[in-house]
């Protein structure tokens, strides 16, 4: 990987996956003992700016229109941005594929993502040939820490055509090798964090519910004394 994850990149997955307000901080922690490795230089001399400058830009591309995952990818960069690693009319591609990055990285135990190109290229709105599509998608992953095969395990260079069946993209190995280490402590730290707040927000749910029903209760004994 030698692309470093900006305040944008950041932002536009937090909208991307809806993320609760309440588990942002743990995933701004979890960046940020990574820093080293996924954040651009700049974010990582001081946490408070960092995430201060993510907040901006989740406004920003709420701005724009990116709200959630069904909104369109292209409107994550601002009209006049540069394309990075992937060629200028491949600029949403490029945007897409950080957010998978991301989204490996948040979602350890997740193995691999699976997408189907041919139906990628109708949302993302991309155009041109198969070679052109290959070679930008070879870029981001080498960008991006990626490996990319079909559903018989082929890697992308060999794929003489856009496959009809979908694709795994996944982390490398070395890669997540180099994020986690061989015991995989951060892994556990921010699935940890997400297996919690989940119950906190079944125990919310099921705590409505039973003050709803016991609501409801009065209401219906003075139904039945109307009566």
């Amino acid at each position: 990987m030698n692309y470093r994850y900006n305040a944008l990149d950041i932002a536009a997955y937090f909208k991307w996956t809806s993320l609760p307000p309440d588990t942002e901080e743990a995933y701004f922690t979890f960046l940020y003992s990574l820093k080293e490795t996924l954040l651009a230089r700049p974010f990582t001399k001081d946490f408070e700016e960092f995430r201060q400058t993510v907040f901006r830009e989740m406004y920003h591309v709420w701005a724009r229109g990116f709200e959630n995952e069904f909104s369109d990818v292209n409107r994550i960069a601002r009209e006049d941005a540069l394309s990075i690693f992937c060629d200028r009319e491949f600029h949403a591609l490029e945007s897409y594929m950080k957010l998978l990055g991301l989204h490996l990285i948040f979602s350890s135990r997740l193995p691999y993502i699976r997408i189907h190109l041919i139906g990628l290229t109708l949302i993302l709105g991309l155009e041109g040939s198969w070679e052109e599509y290959r070679r930008n998608l070879n870029r981001a992953a080498d960008a991006l820490g990626l490996f990319i095969t079909d559903e018989k395990g082929r890697a992308l260079n060999e794929m003489q055509e856009v496959p009809h069946g979908p694709i795994r993209i996944t982390l490398m190995p070395s890669f997540r090798l180099l994020l986690f280490g061989e015991n995989e402590d951060g892994v556990r730290f921010i699935n940890d964090y997400q297996e919690k707040m989940q119950k906190l927000r079944e125990k919310s749910h099921l705590q409505k519910k039973k003050l709803e029903a016991h609501k409801e209760k009065p209401k219906e004994r003075r139904k039945r004394k109307q009566r």
